[in-house]
């Protein structure tokens, strides 16, 4: 099996988090073809799914950085992914996250990993903004992007969407100077 080279790991107490490999594509594939993908233009057909997730493994490839795929520390089951996300035509860098699995819905997780990727774009990457696009009906991402200390920007552009019956919110993260002071429960960068 072929790794992505020199891409970094993130370790929180409770979460591994690293990039995509190939074994995550059943999960992947499985979470992208049923209902819980409605948030991100699915469910999507298994060729689709697939053309997603080579997007999903390229963003590292050409941009150096992308989205982690998480697991709970001790079990490289994939269950999610959260982290950095810059596709060519996005009005500004992101942090996003999707939940694969509906085991793990409301246990923290997905803020535990999207806050450590979130200072992990702000100290290693040096950004100094970031924003997250979340569907208007997309009530559970809205709750965890204000948890996160992000608001919402009105005045924000949001990436196109082909859907003219989706509407999609922009999310300000707050700076890295204004954003929590907490690390998430970060234990190391590798």
């Amino acid at each position: 099996m072929i790794h992505l080279a020199e891409t970094p790991v993130i370790t929180t107490s409770r979460l591994t988090l690293r990039a995509p490999i190939q074994s995550d594509w059943p999960h992947w594939s499985a979470f992208a073809q049923s209902d819980r993908a409605a948030y991100i233009g699915g469910p999507h057909s298994e060729k689709s799914a697939w053309r997603a997730f080579g997007h999903f493994v390229g963003h590292w490839v050409l941009r150096g950085y992308g989205s982690f795929v998480f697991t709970l520390r001790g079990d490289d089951t994939p269950i999610g992914s959260a982290g950095p996300w810059d596709p060519q035509g996005w009005p500004e860098k992101e942090i996003g996250w999707m939940v694969w699995s509906p085991t793990i819905e409301g246990k923290g997780l997905a803020y535990e990993a999207a806050l450590a990727t979130r200072d992990y774009a702000y100290t290693t990457l040096g950004w100094t903004t970031a924003v997250s696009y979340i569907e208007q009906q997309n009530t559970r991402s809205i709750a965890l992007a204000e948890r996160l200390g992000a608001t919402l920007d009105t005045t924000a552009d949001a990436p196109g969407v082909d859907d003219p019956t989706r509407s999609v919110l922009v999310y300000r993260h707050p700076t890295p100077n204004a954003a929590d002071d907490s690390d998430g429960g970060i234990e190391a960068y590798a």
